[in-house]
């Protein structure tokens, strides 16, 4: 499986992060995109040099690399992920706009007919982003708040981390333990 892994700058780049690690420890190859402020952002809430997580992959790119192979529709690869996914990407890639790595490659996903996962993590939404969220999810995208549930009853901040990556694993088809899951029999 190939998969192409984008972080923006929205808070909750951890997800991205943690997602990169579970997904390279599956053996699956990642080809990684993190924005000029995701890096920041992975810097000031993270506490993770941009440069840590690249040499988790072999293949990164800068997002401005217009001519990366991920811009390409006939670049081989199964689906992207952009976690998280800043309401600004979002509403790009709803109207078509590809500015830039992160949104080119999110739009020739869309027109290959390959899975795209999108993450926003913003609250509260105002109409404009529940709007591009509704087109998108009408073109066939998937919109995955990254939203953690608390039947599994966390103890920590990892644990949240891991239900929401474990989530998006799950949408890829991934095989993972990372979250405890939801049983009907179970009390909780």
């Amino acid at each position: 499986m190939r998969v192409i892994l984008a972080i923006t700058g929205a808070s909750g780049v951890i997800y991205g992060a943690k997602l990169l690690e579970a997904l390279e420890e599956k053996g699956i190859e990642v080809f990684l995109v993190v924005s000029e402020i995701g890096k920041r952002l992975l810097r000031e809430e993270a506490h993770i040099d941009y440069e840590q997580i690249e040499t988790k992959t072999e293949k990164s790119y800068e997002n401005s690399d217009l001519f990366a192979p991920i811009a390409s529709g006939s670049f081989r690869f199964d689906s992207m992920v952009i976690l998280p996914c800043s309401i600004s990407t979002l509403a790009k890639i709803a109207n078509g706009i590809a500015d830039d790595l992160i949104t080119r490659a999110a739009l020739v996903t869309m027109k290959e007919k390959r899975k795209l996962i999108v993450a926003p993590r913003e609250m509260p939404l105002d109409a404009i982003a529940l709007t591009n969220m509704a087109l998108l999810a009408r073109l066939g995208v998937i919109v995955c708040p990254p939203a953690p549930a608390f039947y599994g009853k966390p103890e920590k901040i990892e644990d949240l981390i891991n239900f929401v990556v474990g989530r998006v694993m799950d949408l890829l088809g991934v095989e993972n333990d990372l979250y405890k899951r939801y049983r009907n029999e179970e009390k909780i």
